[in-house]
Order: C-alpha cells, then structure tokens, then sequence
C-alpha cells in the first residue's frame, strides 16, 4: 500500500516527509526542498505539508535537525572509537566530508544564500553538542577540539562547493583536501594518537 492509501500518523507524516526531502536534496539539491515536490514525492498535498511544517523554510529547518542529528551521531561515534584506538581517523574526515558532499553543504550555503541563516542552527547546535560531548578528556596541551572542528567543518563545507573544481585547477587529485584534513587531525592528535 502507497503512503498515499495509508492513514499516518502525525509523525509518520513528518518522518516520510523529512525523507522524501533528503532525497530531493541529495538528487536535485536545495532549490528542490520544496512542499510541492515532497508533497508529489509522498502522494500527499500541499495544505498536509503546511498542516505538519507551516511553511517551505520549516521544513527546510526540519530537514536540517534531521540531518544534522543523524551525522553528528555518526561521527560522534566514530570520534569515540577513533579514540579508543579501535578506528581510524580516516573515518571521522570521510564522514564529515561526504556528509557535506551529499547535500549538507549546498543546504548550508543555501540558508545562508537565501536570508534564512536561523535554519542553520540545528546543524550548529548539533555540532556544538558532539564538540562538547568529544572535548570530555580532551588531553591538555593539544589543540582545542572547537578550532580543530571548525577547521574540518570548513574545509568539508569548502570541499563541497569547490572542492572539485579547485582541485582540477590546480592539478591536484580530487581527494587532496580529504587528505589535508587528515593529516591535520592526525597531527594535532585528535580522537587517536597518530599511527
């Protein structure tokens, strides 16, 4: 049976919704997180996506928490087990990395790009949290966990938007900001000591 046959409940309504936004995004990018669309892509209408969000830039917002919570999950637990010796740090960049190259990083700039700034603060509230929670132990004398995140929050983001074409243009493999990221987070011992 179709969700458009089905009775959901209000959460299930949201939930499907949330999802059928992240595929447009990671399809079609920002521009294409629209009620209409989701509406079209969960066989439901548009008055049903106002009832559950109000407006386009609250179920952006929706989507952002959503994301937001899911990826700092995961890297979250990757950092700990990183630091607990039992994973790479490869993971913790990749994971930040394809996190904004799968559609975080155009939503991002898309908020900001269109006036709607405050729909970032689940993706910042998120990221503080996990920052918060990792820096728990954190040996004295390194780097602070805040600026090494915002080095590789940002250079992720920067990847995202122009990772590719910079790379090419300065003949270098796509993968060279990846790699700087990691040999940053190796040297200033983040999460593991360097192998």
């Amino acid at each position: 049976m179709s969700i458009a046959r089905r009775r959901l409940s209000p959460e299930q309504s949201r939930e499907a919704a949330i999802e059928a936004a992240r595929a447009l995004l990671v399809e079609d990018g920002p521009q294409a997180v629209t009620l209409k669309a989701v509406a079209a892509r969960i066989g439901r209408t548009h008055a049903n996506l106002l009832h559950h969000f109000g407006s386009a830039a609250d179920l952006q917002k929706a989507l952002i928490a959503h994301l937001a919570g899911t990826i700092t999950a995961q890297i979250g637990d990757a950092a700990k087990r990183a630091r607990a010796g039992d994973q790479d740090p490869r993971e913790v960049v990749d994971m930040t990395f394809d996190a904004f190259a799968r559609g975080a990083g155009a939503m991002a700039s898309w908020m900001i790009l269109t006036g709607n700034e405050d729909a970032l603060d689940p993706i910042l509230e998120a990221i503080h949290k996990l920052v918060d929670d990792l820096s728990e132990g954190h040996a004295p004398g390194r780097t602070s966990i805040h600026e090494e995140t915002l080095q590789l929050v940002l250079t992720a983001l920067g990847d995202a938007l122009l990772g590719g074409p910079m790379a090419k243009a300065l003949g270098l493999p796509r993968t060279s900001a990846r790699e700087l990221a990691l040999q940053t987070l190796i040297a200033a011992h983040v999460s593991v000591p360097a192998a």
